[in-house]
């Protein structure tokens, strides 16, 4: 299957060959791929693409509550009873419109859903992620802690910036204007906010990972808590990256790509080509099934007139 270069290649070749269509090369050739991945599968897919990386400046490419009105789009007209395979490459988002997006998710297909992650899902798109039956990964694949951001800060960063707040000026009253001019800046209920951010996210995880990953376990709750505590805590930071490994360490349900070559073939060509979208089209944020059914927001261009 074509790598990054074979499928520019691709979209130069067609719009060398097929002038009227030159500027539909992009997504003509992205839904090919999509199609031979459906075909091989036999189940539904449907790909959740951000800009993030390519348009980091866009705050619209997060996860909110308008990507429903993509989701219900591209769910329209698929065979449910063929389960859902969502691919997922985000920064995350909004942790509310994250659990109405898995919430109707799973009215249309209930438990059969596959997480497909070819490069990053990190935050609410790692919630996604542990809301599915299973995750496939592969050695490029990563997903992040769950800590909520609240008007752009980590929550429990807050808390524990606090925390330190209060010991260090416990210790050294001299400290008091140091730390006033930074808490000075939290807004009445702040904190509050940032506590109940957190609970109800890990809350979200841990009842998810229990009752549609580990259905059946005995050990459901168990393995749910160990999981959730470590994603909330995240380690080294909110853009830490876990990988396949940590993943499988931490007792995530993970099925590695790589031992079905074909299936990581066709996954990572129409990553390609959806990175191919992102970078030269207007295109920020993508939500498409594999019947060419897509919601796409784009930047506009707007004229400066001296």
């Amino acid at each position: 299957m074509p790598n990054w270069n074979a499928v520019l290649a691709q979209i130069q070749q067609f719009r060398a060959q097929h002038s009227e269509q030159a500027k539909l090369a992009v997504d003509l050739i992205r839904r090919q791929y999509l199609v031979s991945l459906h075909e091989y599968t036999g189940r539904n897919i449907i790909a959740y693409y951000s800009g993030f990386l390519s348009k980091p400046s866009i705050f619209e490419s997060e996860i909110s509550d308008e990507d429903k009105n993509g989701f219900m789009m591209a769910v329209h007209q698929l065979d449910r009873a063929k389960g859902l395979d969502l691919i997922l490459h985000t920064q995350g988002g909004s942790i509310s419109a994250t659990q109405s997006i898995v919430n109707y998710l799973r009215k249309m297909f209930g438990a059969d859903i596959r997480a497909i992650v070819p490069q990053i899902a990190m935050s609410a798109g790692t919630v996604i992620a542990c809301a599915c039956r299973v995750i496939l990964m592969g050695s490029h694949s990563n997903l992040g802690p769950i800590d909520p951001h609240l008007r752009g800060a980590p929550a429990p960063a807050v808390l524990e910036e606090f925390k330190r707040a209060c010991r260090e000026v416990k210790v050294d009253p001299s400290k008091t204007p140091i730390w006033q001019a930074i808490i000075g800046q939290y807004s009445p209920t702040f904190l509050s906010q940032c506590e109940n951010a957190i609970k109800w996210s890990n809350e979200f995880v841990q009842h998810e990972l229990a009752t549609v990953m580990f259905a059946g376990d005995k050990r459901a709750k168990q393995r749910a808590r160990k999981i959730v505590k470590v994603l909330a805590e995240g380690g080294s930071g909110h853009d830490r990256h876990f990988h396949v490994e940590d993943c499988e360490q931490m007792g995530l349900v993970v099925e590695r790509i790589e031992k079905d070559q074909q299936l990581q073939d066709l996954h990572l060509t129409v990553h390609h080509c959806y990175m191919h979208s992102l970078m030269n089209t207007p295109s920020f944020k993508i939500i498409e099934n594999h019947m060419g059914a897509a919601f796409v927001k784009q930047q506009v261009a707007v004229a400066v007139r001296g």
